[in-house]
């Protein structure tokens, strides 16, 4: 399987623009139990090398990035179930937020995520809800995904399969990030980055086409990719907007 046709980001040229709604949706929700342990597991992979037991419950508890992914995913899978899954919702919502507190991350639970996401280190994590991540993406603390309210690049960012986000790099706006790409430290982006772009500074511009290479720890293989095929409540909704396996 090809990798780069993998589509867990909207293809840029097939993508129509969402509506801002400033209010939660359901796009990023997991459809079924089945879907959610099967994105549970291409996460984990990124952390541990192997997907079992024993490496959930150890990362569950001694990693703060999976400890939250857990808990997000959860709670969007629970955001889809009818009466909000009899008070299990309200209760997952409540240990999200509680994590968001205690670990300094703010990522919705029904913003769409690929499999396979690496949140490395903990803290300053502030994630915009129509924001969109592709799959097996690396981000460091620091980072900032926003919202542009006006202008030309008036939305959210999309972020291509395989980025590096280094410490600190804030990409506002609609801003199409494409797969393999690299920002660096503390860059500001808030321009378009092209497949295998490097870009780094403030504003960011375009460094080199060598692309994340080395930045991007234990990708997950294409079997746990395969199996998170269609998870996610808006892939469902809206297969004409993004790209297929």
């Amino acid at each position: 399987m090809d990798m780069a046709t993998t589509g867990f980001a909207p293809d840029p040229a097939l993508a129509e623009p969402l509506p801002e709604t400033g209010k939660p949706h359901l796009r990023g929700c997991p459809v079924s139990f089945a879907k959610l342990k099967a994105l549970l597991a291409a996460d984990l992979y990124r952390y541990a090398g192997r997907v079992s037991t024993g490496a959930f419950l150890k990362h569950y508890a001694f990693t703060p990035g999976y400890k939250y992914t857990v808990l997000m995913r959860t709670a969007g899978w629970l955001k889809l179930k009818p009466a909000k899954a009899f008070g299990f919702y309200p209760l997952a919502k409540w240990l999200l937020l509680r994590a968001r507190y205690k670990y300094g991350f703010a990522i919705p639970e029904y913003m769409e995520i690929g499999p396979g996401l690496f949140l490395n280190r903990f803290g300053g994590f502030y994630f915009h809800g129509d924001t969109v991540l592709g799959s097996n993406v690396n981000i460091t603390h620091g980072v900032v995904l926003g919202f542009m309210n006006r202008g030309a690049k008036r939305g959210a960012p999309v972020i291509g399969d395989r980025t590096f986000l280094g410490s600190g790099a804030k990409v506002i706006g609609g801003i199409q990030v494409g797969a393999e790409a690299a920002i660096g430290a503390n860059a500001v982006v808030t321009k378009d980055v092209p497949d295998r772009g490097v870009v780094g500074g403030i504003p960011a511009k375009l460094l080199s086409d060598q692309g994340s290479d080395g930045y991007i720890n234990r990708l997950a293989p294409p079997e746990l990719l395969a199996a998170c095929e269609g998870a996610l409540h808006g892939w469902v909704q809206d297969q004409p907007k993004t790209k297929s396996f």
